[in-house]
């Protein structure tokens, strides 16, 4: 069946990764992709979070990555829109079971949530995403299996929808400023939330 690119943002680029030996989907703030190939996603968060959903029985996943966790209605048609959580949730669970997912089949694991910016911590959107995700994930019947969440750095994820297995890189030093960048208007964590689950670090 292949993919679905975000509804009101461009398709993620795919390209060739070597050292993984396979295609890989960068999914950027505001876009998600669900697929049955055999297929690397990519993100990479600060204070956002990314879901990594799939169903093991009909090898079915996909991921998402959203900016707040749910519009305050001042932006008009922008509510209906990817980067925001519940309505990112809801467009990455119905593409799944388009492509022939169950919901009580589907497993989850998520990420994001980082304290990049100390002097945006007051408005602790960071924490709020997290807690966000959590919530909506138990209120919908889908276990979580792991979690990395909130902290003091950036992350790279690397997920492999066919296996369920996901790479975190923790970011403690960027190599450019494109992650601060994209989220400075974001405040980060308040809570902490301990890694679990089937996860694995790398550096």
């Amino acid at each position: 069946m292949g993919s679905r690119p975000g509804l009101d943002v461009t398709t993620p680029s795919i390209y060739f990764d070597a050292r993984l030996n396979a295609e890989v989907a960068k999914i950027f703030p505001g876009q998600y992709f669900v697929t049955d190939r055999d297929i690397v996603l990519l993100t990479v968060l600060g204070s956002c979070v990314a879901a990594c959903i799939r169903d093991p029985s009909a090898g079915v996943g996909g991921m998402n990555h959203f900016l707040l966790p749910e519009s305050t209605g001042e932006f008009g048609p922008a509510n209906r829109s990817a980067r925001y959580g519940s309505y990112a949730m809801e467009v990455l669970i119905n593409q799944l079971i388009q492509q022939g997912a169950r919901k009580q089949n589907m497993e989850a694991k998520v990420f994001g949530g980082g304290n990049m910016l100390p002097d945006l911590r007051i408005s602790a959107i960071g924490a709020s995403n997290a807690r966000f995700i959590v919530d909506y994930l138990n209120k919908e019947g889908i276990r979580v299996a792991a979690q990395d969440l909130l902290d003091e750095c950036a992350r790279k994820i690397y997920f492999f929808p066919g296996t369920g297995r996901v790479l975190v890189k923790k970011l403690r030093q960027l190599q450019n400023d494109t992650v601060l960048a994209r989220e400075q208007d974001y405040s980060q964590l308040v809570n902490r939330v301990e890694l679990s689950g089937d996860v694995e670090l790398f550096r």
